[in-house]
């Protein structure tokens, strides 16, 4: 059968454009950000999550919010290389039992900006949060962190305690712990590395094929500088919250991957010792990505750490 010239010439000038678009996207990934910010926008209002952007500091800082707008406001904090839908599955178990839930992406990460001459430290990311807590006019929080974020909320909670009615670490950073596993893999580059990186987070992690591997390591090369930056500041020590710790008087709520192996489970108990009216619990077979991949065992217990303080 003769197959038409006209269909031939379709199909020939769409094979066209799917390899300039797949060159221009392999070469220039940070150009099709907008059209990716697009796509999330229509998945979460599809799925009720509210987007929304303010101004802190002279930054944009995107984030998402989820609940009645009169519900006793939540603030949670992603972590190193992440964003604001970390929190997603969690906070939706918050937002159905009448909390207001924000989850902002921290400068540098999501949809936020990526200023060059900031220090990308857990200090100045915590003054980011605090003008995000300003700018929104929000006098007393429950404030929630994961990985770097919970060492950016002890941070947050040291500097204004009277403005943190409840605080949640989740698998945090923060003590003066030098880690036993390479740093370099939080920016792989190769395929092999990327699988190293998947196996220090995940007990069960996905082993990807080299070629999808490659276009993960790709996309997430443009935002290597910001995670390289933020782990020179977190590794010099001087910002550990050992010490501080031990002076937090609100309620406290450990939340512990039993896997852990970014920051073991010692770490959360040596955390739990510290803060003498904290409560731990561990999550049986999860390792650092809680928030992601055990959320059905997180959630329920935040609701009831909440409701338990009310």
């Amino acid at each position: 059968m003769k197959i038409p010239q006209k269909l031939l010439w379709r199909v020939g000038r769409n094979l066209i454009y799917l390899l300039v678009f797949g060159i221009a996207f392999w070469t220039h990934p940070a150009l099709f950000a907008p059209v990716e910010s697009g796509i999330l926008d229509v998945e979460e209002y599809c799925s009720g999550i509210e987007n929304h952007s303010l101004q802190v500091a002279g930054h944009h800082v995107h984030y998402l919010a989820e609940g009645p707008d009169s519900g006793p406001p939540v603030v949670l904090i992603h972590g190193l290389g992440g964003n604001a839908e970390d929190w997603l599955e969690v906070a939706r178990y918050l937002g159905k039992a009448g909390y207001r839930v924000y989850l902002p992406d921290l400068i540098g990460y999501g949809r936020s900006d990526k200023p060059a001459e900031f220090s990308y430290s857990v200090p100045d990311e915590a003054e980011v949060v605090i003008g995000f807590l300003d700018v929104l006019g929000l006098k007393q929080v429950d404030l929630g962190g994961w990985s770097m974020g919970g060492w950016i909320v002890q941070e947050v909670a040291s500097q204004q305690p009277a403005r943190v009615r409840r605080l949640i670490l989740i698998d945090a950073a923060g003590l003066n712990v030098k880690p036993d596993w390479d740093t370099r893999l939080f920016t792989p580059a190769t395929p092999s590395e990327l699988r190293e990186f998947f196996a220090l987070l995940m007990p069960k992690p996905w082993k990807p094929p080299d070629f999808a591997a490659r276009i993960f390591v790709h996309i997430r090369q443009e935002q290597y500088w910001v995670i390289r930056r933020a782990i020179s500041s977190m590794l010099n020590g001087r910002d550990a919250t050992d010490n501080l710790l031990p002076k937090f008087r609100m309620p406290v709520l450990i939340v512990w991957g039993e896997l852990d192996r970014v920051f073991p489970l010692k770490q959360g108990e040596t955390m739990h010792r510290l803060v003498p009216q904290s409560q731990l619990e561990v999550i049986i077979g999860c390792g650092h990505r809680t928030v992601r991949q055990c959320a059905d065992q997180i959630g329920p217990k935040l609701v009831e750490f909440e409701k338990r303080q009310e």
